[in-house]
């Protein structure tokens, strides 16, 4: 029996763990992938207090190590369900059922994929993250499907690295920011097509077939990766059980990280809020541990 179950290891979870442990709880970290979450895949981070610039990997690592240094337990595996009983949550991955007094959900959210069939030959040549995979496409001809500011910053990257950039708007025009467009329209190698959506991935895995919504016209593109970079959402639905969600799927909680479930306490990008960033996972994690003690406490 732990103080507090933490499910998830991004900087929300790890963050949940290392100040529930220094108020002298037990705690059981679970994780199904990776720990550091979603920062892994940044090489460079330069907005985090106290870092000038570290990479995703080394920020991880120091978390998960402070995590560690303070008495935090791990378990590797994907949580299947999760129930409250006499006062009890179950928290049951596919490996057992562990059980807790409180549970802080860290889980983070999953990228949203492209709405066509992807014939198996080209599962390959779909990419969510420049950064991880922008390299294996140096003087090539790459497709950027999205027009938000992650689109535009994936596009920017890999223009300084790929022959030709593509990419590919479903509305008339771009939701990201100015600046990142005033920097990648102007470039020889960049081009784009709004009000357009990708609507065929061919067997081989090296063109797309993208439509324009007002003509219906069909271009056939070159495309050797494509990058989807159309947003995100929650995964939560497993906990729906244990606490409210909003339209989107989002834990609705503020920024108390509270839920409808006494004990049960969400922390990072998967509650709803305006701002996803890791100091604003951090800042969660700390106060879903903190209100999981003061629970335990009183």
């Amino acid at each position: 029996m732990y103080d507090i179950i933490v499910i998830g290891a991004g900087p929300a979870g790890l963050t949940a763990a290392i100040y529930a442990l220094r108020a002298g709880k037990s705690v059981l970290v679970i994780e199904k992938a990776s720990f550091g979450g979603q920062i892994t895949h940044s090489p460079k981070i330069e907005n985090y207090p106290s870092h000038t610039s570290i990479s995703g990997n080394e920020l991880a690592e120091l978390m998960v190590d402070q995590a560690i240094s303070q008495g935090a337990e791990f378990e590797m595996g994907e949580v299947v369900a999760i129930s409250k009983e006499d006062g009890i949550f179950k928290v049951t991955t596919e490996d057992g059922t562990f059980e807790s007094k409180t549970v802080v959900a860290a889980v983070g959210v999953k990228h949203r994929t492209l709405s066509v069939d992807v014939p198996d030959a080209a599962l390959e040549s779909i990419s969510y993250c420049a950064v991880c995979d922008g390299a294996f496409y140096k003087d090539r001809e790459v497709i950027v499907v999205g027009g938000g500011n992650s689109a535009l910053q994936e596009a920017l990257m890999l223009s300084e690295i790929a022959k030709k950039v593509t990419i590919v708007q479903n509305l008339p025009f771009f939701t990201g920011e100015k600046r990142l467009l005033d920097k990648l329209l102007p470039l020889p190698n960049v081009e784009t097509y709004v009000d357009s959506v990708v609507t065929a991935l061919d067997g081989d895995g090296d063109t797309v077939t993208v439509t324009i919504n007002q003509s219906g016209e069909e271009k056939t593109l070159k495309a050797d990766g494509v990058f989807v970079a159309i947003g995100l959402e929650p995964k939560n639905e497993i906990f729906s059980e244990v606490s409210s969600l909003d339209e989107r799927g989002y834990f609705a909680s503020g920024e108390d990280c509270l839920t409808s479930t006494e004990g049960f306490y969400v922390a990072g990008d998967c509650r709803s809020k305006a701002i996803r960033q890791i100091t604003t996972a951090t800042a969660d994690g700390a106060v879903a541990a903190l209100a999981a003690c003061r629970y335990l406490d009183a």
